[in-house]
């Protein structure tokens, strides 16, 4: 099951100027492309993706309100809202210490896992809202729950491929859950040290050539050159051997394809959960054929990792600055000579 998330991470992408600080106003606040809400006359219209939400202001900030996705934690706990969260599923998955304390006390119930919802317990839990990204498998799921009078609200953040822009979903949650305030503040604040990053990094002379993932069966999923991954690795002044392409989602590739493209690569990265290059090597014996594999250095995404969780999954959704600052401090060391990597791990 711990693989679960690093497949995720290499697929995901298949779906997958001066920035003037946001205002409040009474016109759409843009998140994206895909989303964006307003306040409008006594309700608040929410655009994301294919739906279209009308929510009365009468029923706003939401009190009560469950996750259907580890992947959304994160914006509760940077916010500081995890007490408003009273049902998770597979919270095996969840990394935060202060949501398995609610846990641990009964204030957060496990409502099942993306095979089976416990849709029973759901209902009788009555929350204001659900949060969670859009899986047409769940369709029928879905229609119960808002036959019962539950408000579905469908966010798909991983569809995301600007860094910043998974970071201000925080806006969308400040509104619906009463802290746009801290909010607004908070993605202030990430998206100034994002930008003070990025101009660290442009000060460096050299520009490191970059692998990442890793192959699943005989298909290596790699990011395409217009995506969440892409951009980090430009931002942190380096190139990464995929960004000719125009996908904005991974491509797949045969390992004698990223043989030869990775041939100058100086770093792996976000290469699986492996704990050794040992135990890389025991997946595909290939990989020692590679020139990074024996000359460069190889970091995995296992930094802040404990069970079956991973808060890359979490709290990196949200802390774009933070990613980036682990790459900058991979690639460019110079620059951040005190800094302990957050989510990364070099493996030895």
């Amino acid at each position: 099951m711990k693989t679960y998330f690093f497949l995720f991470l290499a697929l995901f992408s298949l779906f997958s100027c001066k920035k003037e600080s946001p205002k409040i106003s009474n016109d759409w606040q843009k998140i994206s492309e895909n989303v964006q809400f307003k306040e409008d006359g006594n309700v608040l219209k929410l655009k994301s993706g294919k739906f279209d939400y009308e929510i009365p202001n009468s029923k706003i900030p939401f009190k009560k309100v469950m996750l259907l996705n580890a992947s959304l934690v994160g914006y509760f706990t940077e916010l500081g809202l995890e007490g408003k969260i009273i049902g998770i599923s597979s919270p095996e998955y969840v990394f935060s210490d202060e949501v398995h304390q609610l846990i641990d006390d009964g204030k957060i119930l496990n409502i099942g896992n993306e095979q089976k919802y416990d849709v029973e317990k759901i209902i009788a839990l009555k929350p204001d809202a659900i949060f969670t990204n859009y899986i047409a498998t769940f369709e029928n799921t879905y229609d119960l729950l808002k036959k019962n009078g539950i408000e579905l609200i469908f966010l798909d953040e991983y569809l995301e491929q600007n860094p910043l822009e998974k970071s201000k979903y925080l806006l969308v949650f400040g509104k619906l859950l009463g802290a746009e305030k801290n909010a607004f503040s908070r993605f202030n604040e990430i998206e100034k040290s994002y930008d003070s990053l990025k101009t660290l990094a442009k000060k460096s002379q050299s520009k490191p050539t970059v692998l990442t993932n890793e192959i699943y069966g005989n298909q290596w999923f790699l990011p395409g050159g217009k995506t969440n991954f892409a951009q980090l690795v430009s931002d942190a002044n380096a190139k990464y051997i995929n960004a000719e392409n125009r996908e904005s989602k991974a491509v797949p590739m045969s390992f004698e394809e990223v043989f030869t493209k990775a041939k100058d690569a100086q770093f792996w990265v976000n290469a699986g959960n492996h704990q050794t290059k040992k135990e890389l090597l025991q997946i595909n014996p290939n990989y020692a054929k590679m020139n990074v594999f024996n000359k460069g250095k190889i970091y995995t995404v296992t930094g802040r990792e404990k069970g079956k969780s991973n808060d890359y999954f979490e709290s990196g959704v949200v802390r774009a600055d933070l990613i980036l600052k682990d790459y900058i401090k991979i690639f460019h060391p110079e620059f951040l000579p005190d800094y302990i990597l957050t989510y990364m791990k070099e493996l030895k």
